[in-house]
């Protein structure tokens, strides 16, 4: 442009960098980060949600498969009772039903032996493991019964598990010396084992003297 009158050019408007149209395309890209971090933060409180969903569920079925094997735990004593008493020698030999055995099988702790490595080796015979039942979660239950002695036979001469040794409270005299035990109970250790729903494998392992 030319102004005639002062024969001199006329100064170029220029633009205003600040209009709201300028501004657009940032507005757009702060919006769209936004956008992806809400996105993002829904998608992690989902994830934590179901793994918290999953945790809960699995400490029920562990809680549900320790109380079938409780249960079948008291089965297993309530067979020991009647045959436990003097003079009967059901439970003086291997040859006895329900899962029991007159001698101990220990688990091999020393070389870290897993329950279930242990649990095969000792319910290899037929008949070596009982059957616990089932329930309506869907836990099914297998026992054994192990007599705590080296050897079979009767307790006396088996070499069992005995009380530990008390103290003499008789007087100052024998204070301080082994008591003399006139206990005959027998130690008897019954090892569960219960599958359920989900893959779910618990053991139980209860030592009881009768």
């Amino acid at each position: 442009m030319y102004d005639k009158l002062r024969h001199k050019p006329l100064p170029v408007p220029q633009m205003d960098v600040n209009t709201p149209a300028s501004q657009r395309g940032v507005v757009l890209l702060v919006a769209l980060i936004i956008l992806v971090a809400l996105t993002l933060a829904g998608v992690a409180l989902i994830r934590s949600v179901d793994t918290a969903n999953i945790i809960a569920g699995n400490l029920s079925f562990r809680e549900s498969a320790v109380h079938a094997g409780e249960r079948s735990t008291q089965t297993a004593i309530n067979w020991l009772e009647p045959n436990n008493t003097t003079g009967n020698i059901t439970l003086h030999s291997n040859n006895a039903a329900n899962g029991y055995s007159a001698v101990r099988v220990d688990r091999d702790v020393e070389h870290d032996e897993a329950w279930e490595t242990f649990w095969t080796r000792v319910t290899t015979a037929p008949g070596a493991s009982a059957d616990g039942g089932s329930d309506a979660a869907g836990n099914t239950v297998r026992y054994v019964v192990h007599r705590l002695c080296e050897t079979t036979g009767a307790p006396h001469i088996a070499n069992c598990a005995k009380s530990p040794a008390g103290v003499n409270t008789g007087g100052s005299f024998s204070a301080g010396g082994p008591a003399q035990i006139a206990s005959n109970q027998v130690y008897y250790r019954i090892t569960t084992r219960i599958t359920g729903p989900r893959n779910t494998v618990a053991y139980l392992q209860t030592v009881v003297a009768l």
